[in-house]
């Protein structure tokens, strides 16, 4: 008798503990993270007796969790890489709808500007024509600051937004730390309450930053971040935190605390919402660096022709815009006291990449960082239409950031004060006098050195006979340049900071007049160059204005595009995951109610085994008493 009842007790707790564990699993249906539990039975050691071995029922050798920790770390991996790219791709996009919008745009401006040009070219001393061409100038300065003030908004949110994810990451590390404490404390039986709660913290912590996980003999994971960086470690997490960054004060780097002290690692951490953060943050800089140059481009070629101009008083033509200086900063580990500065020497070959000059103790060496291309001398160094120069002395190991053009845009504005200082005419004009007997012809002279000393000199092309070979005679000093000079026509003929060409059948004793254009009219020859610029192959030689912005668009919109693309490709491998861990570890309602059914049977079946011991106990009682 005491058999049968141990027997039917032992069932009747078993089936309890079994209902109890399927009720925690439908009531956690709808809980992130959880993993069903399943209740493992093993038979009870039987009895010997003569006659055989009796069964003593069943005991409850543990609760299981059901999970496949293979399906939980892909998950963490795909959740990290969706993540990265879905975060990309939302900031990726906003700098497409800046630049895509018609009212923010600049090519419109752009062709307004140049527009305005060529209506003053036909009427050059028109007062409301040239206004038109500053206002042009304004608006497009206009639009270069905007753009930049908007690029400038998207990087202190991208700032903010890395700000958070690091407090959040910290706050998750600290919650891994103390649930390791807990579980470690909680003995030989696994918490498994506690070990869903664990990896679901490493699943939003992996959101935030790509992870590895290493199991520990006592129950504990440690957390691995970047290359190396232990950020959990048993009961004990590491701090990470965000400063500006001594070299570009509009960023800040990320860095993690500890006992010996601070260290940047910015360079070592990827993926996440982190990761893509940081992914952004590089293009952004790029989307900085194509606007910066295609403003420089703009100023200095336009100012470069504008001052081989003269204005309506007949003054030389000053500088239409104002060109942006290169940012250069120190690293802050730098040691001397050298003083890096750099210059523009053609703006036409400018690139949008950012540079890095470093000193070993006997060369500088000039990177372009976009490729790692370099020179190296002891300086000045040239690359890409810069200059840059040293002055003072570094030490070994001391570096130095070059931004040719990140800040431009935001420092891009038009320097003219009013309408008469727009410099339209040529400095110098050509003439062909009327009494001449040939059909010669002669074009107005383009300046190709703008500071030759006898620019501004009366020059003679007198043809000899016969009119095969002329003599170029400088009237204002009374000397003869050049004699007997071949004549080809069309050939250009170059002198003294000018070039003309001269065609048709010129008869001897025929002369062409070069002279200086003392009162700023006569020809707009100056401002046909100004409007020729809108055409001219000024980005790297091989786009004009419009185009290389239009190319800057498209790649944005490209990239944007392959973002996107991305995005949903993970988006599927992340659902893919889930549904392979649910399929595993997830509720299933249907299959619960059955296994409640089930138990609750058994609970029912063991309560009728008691039953039935005790109806047989009171009849040997009452047997025994008679």
């Amino acid at each position: 008798m005491p058999d049968i009842l141990r027997t039917g007790i032992s069932g009747l707790l078993a089936a309890q503990r079994a209902i109890a564990t399927t009720s925690h699993n439908i009531t956690n249906v709808d809980t992130d993270g959880y993993s069903r539990q399943r209740v493992n039975y093993v038979t009870r050691p039987a009895q010997e007796t003569t006659g055989g071995y009796v069964g003593q029922g069943v005991s409850v050798s543990g609760i299981e969790r059901i999970n496949n920790q293979f399906l939980q770390t892909r998950l963490e991996g795909a959740t990290s890489s969706e993540s990265r790219v879905g975060t990309f791709y939302e900031m990726m996009s906003r700098i497409d709808v800046i630049l895509a919008e018609d009212n923010s745009g600049l090519a419109s401006l752009q062709t307004d500007f140049f527009n305005a040009l060529q209506d003053l070219n036909t009427n050059p001393t028109s007062v409301g024509a040239r206004q038109s061409v500053l206002n042009g100038a304004a608006n497009l300065a206009d639009r270069f600051n905007g753009l930049q003030g908007q690029f400038d908004a998207l990087q202190s949110e991208t700032n903010n937004r890395i700000g958070t994810v690091i407090k959040d990451i910290n706050t998750i590390a600290e919650n891994i730390a103390n649930l390791n404490l807990q579980i470690v404390q909680s003995g030989s039986n696994p918490p498994n309450d506690l070990l869903d709660q664990r990896d679901q913290q490493l699943t939003e912590l992996s959101e935030l930053v790509s992870i590895r996980t290493l199991a520990m003999d006592d129950g504990s994971v440690g957390v691995i971040v970047g290359n190396g960086l232990n950020l959990v470690s048993g009961p004990d997490a590491m701090q990470l935190a965000e400063t500006p960054d001594p070299e570009q004060p509009e960023k800040t780097r990320i860095m993690v605390r500890s006992s010996n002290g601070d260290r940047v690692i910015q360079e070592q951490v990827s993926g996440g919402a982190l990761g893509g953060l940081l992914d952004f943050r590089h293009e952004l800089d790029n989307a900085m660096n194509h606007l910066g140059r295609l403003s420089i481009i703009l100023a200095d070629q336009f100012n470069d022709q504008h001052r081989q101009g003269l204005t309506l008083e007949g003054d030389p033509g000053g500088d239409f815009f104002v060109v942006p200086e290169p940012d250069v900063s120190n690293s802050d580990s730098n040691t001397g006291s050298a003083t890096v500065t750099a210059a523009f020497t053609d703006t036409t070959a400018l690139s949008t990449s950012d540079y890095r000059l470093d000193y070993n103790g006997v060369d500088y060496t000039l990177t372009r960082l976009s490729d790692n291309a370099s020179v190296t001398g002891a300086g000045p160094l040239a690359m890409d239409g810069l200059e840059i120069n040293v002055s003072g002395t570094a030490n070994s190991g001391d570096s130095f950031l070059i931004r040719p053009t990140r800040k431009a845009a935001r420092e891009f504005s038009f320097a003219l004060n009013n309408v008469e200082e727009i410099a339209l005419s040529g400095v110098v004009r050509s003439e062909a006098p009327v009494d001449n007997l040939g059909t010669g012809e002669i074009t107005p002279p383009s300046i190709i050195d703008f500071d030759n000393p006898a620019l501004a000199n009366s020059v003679e092309i007198r043809f000899n006979n016969p009119p095969d070979t002329f003599d170029v005679i400088d009237t204002t000093s009374v000397t003869t340049v050049d004699s007997g000079v071949p004549y080809e026509k069309g050939e250009p003929i170059e002198y003294q900071g000018w070039r003309v060409s001269i065609s048709g059948e010129p008869e001897d004793g025929d002369t062409f007049l070069i002279e200086f254009n003392g009162n700023g009219t006569g020809n707009n020859r100056n401002g046909q160059a100004l409007a020729d610029l809108q055409n001219a192959l000024l980005v790297e030689g091989s786009s004009n204005l419009l185009d290389g912005y239009g190319a800057f668009v498209s790649l944005v919109g490209s990239n944007t595009r392959q973002a996107q693309i991305n995005s949903d490709a993970m988006e599927a491998m992340l659902e893919e995951a889930r549904v392979a861990r649910e399929n595993v570890s997830g509720v299933n309602l249907d299959e619960e109610a059955i296994n409640l059914t089930r138990h609750q049977q058994s609970f029912q079946a063991s309560a009728q085994v008691i039953a039935a011991a005790d109806n047989l106990f009171q009849v040997l009682i009452g047997a025994i008493g008679r």
